[in-house]
């Protein structure tokens, strides 16, 4: 009798496992289907800028598209370097994104560092309005920044490109994040041996958070190198035209026909620098922003 139910419980139980198994082997079907779609979906226009950019202006323009060239026109690459003067427009978006990244480097490490270490008079209320701010949307300024600039003489010239976004209250909101994951002891015992703040800050802070300040210099490069709408209302010109600007109408004629394949050719190299970063550092990336939200 005993053997009999043991027997019916290993029955009941291989049902249950190959129903549990039945089970996972639909949801990971599903999840790997759903993965796979999301994938293609994403991948598929990056895809189509790659195949369009070696076609010939005829084969693009077929009816029925073709998804692989008949033509491989490597010449398109050259074509569009020489006719967007790109070697111009990457000095231009270099100069301002490097300055401009430096620049905003040291406002947000002292910033950061000031609410993060220091104490004074009204720092919560401050820093409260400063992540105020935060609310707001940037396309409400652009207006009262255009007439300021423009009263300042700024127009056209790489001044206008850096000095109205070097503070960024997100930057110094998860850098002094960082900061308070630094032990008070630290400080404190610096204090207790003579050491300034400053110098407190550059042998000790930012080695600790050099994750973090190395996700803010990749994240203000790209913000520099993508930046269209400011940059096209201020500093239109040729000698100060970033990169993004330039390839807005670079490749369209008199008669306002666009060469497709050639603009596609410049995307694909103007986006070669931002999948190089995001293959290389995006580990950075993600350890600095993780460890900048935990104590706070």
């Amino acid at each position: 009798m005993s053997e009999k139910i043991v027997t019916m419980q290993e029955k009941d139980l291989k049902k249950v496992s190959s129903k549990q198994l039945v089970g996972k082997v639909i949801v990971k079907f599903f999840l790997y289907a759903f993965l796979i779609t999301m994938a293609v979906i994403i991948i598929f226009p990056f895809y189509w800028m790659l195949i369009s950019s070696v076609k010939s202006l005829s084969e693009y323009r077929l009816s029925v598209p073709t998804l692989f060239p008949k033509e491989i026109l490597w010449s398109n690459y050259v074509e569009a370097f020489n006719q967007a003067t790109l070697g111009q427009l990457f000095m231009n978006t270099m100069y301002v994104g490097i300055v401009s990244t430096l620049l905003s480097l040291v406002i947000t490490v002292l910033s950061a560092f000031a609410f993060a270490r220091l104490e004074f008079k009204g720092k919560n209320a401050l820093f409260a309005a400063l992540l105020g701010t935060m609310m707001i949307p940037g396309e409400l300024f652009t207006i009262t920044n255009y007439e300021t600039v423009n009263n300042f003489g700024w127009l056209n010239t790489y001044t206008v490109l850096i000095v109205p976004f070097l503070v960024s209250v997100f930057y110094i909101y998860l850098l002094k994040q960082n900061f308070m994951q630094i032990p008070d002891e630290l400080y404190l015992a610096a204090k207790v041996d003579g050491t300034s703040d400053l110098k407190y800050l550059w042998k000790v802070m930012i080695p600790l958070a050099l994750p973090t300040l190395i996700s803010i210099t990749i994240l203000k490069m790209m913000g520099a190198w993508n930046s269209y709408i400011w940059p096209r209302l201020v500093a239109n010109d040729a000698e100060h035209r970033l990169i993004t600007n330039g390839l807005r109408n670079a490749f369209t004629d008199a008669s306002g026909d666009v060469n497709i394949p050639v603009q596609m050719a410049a995307v694909a190299i103007v986006s070669l620098p931002l999948f190089l970063v995001f293959v290389f550092l995006r580990k950075y990336i993600m350890k600095g922003v993780s460890r900048s939200g935990i104590k706070g």
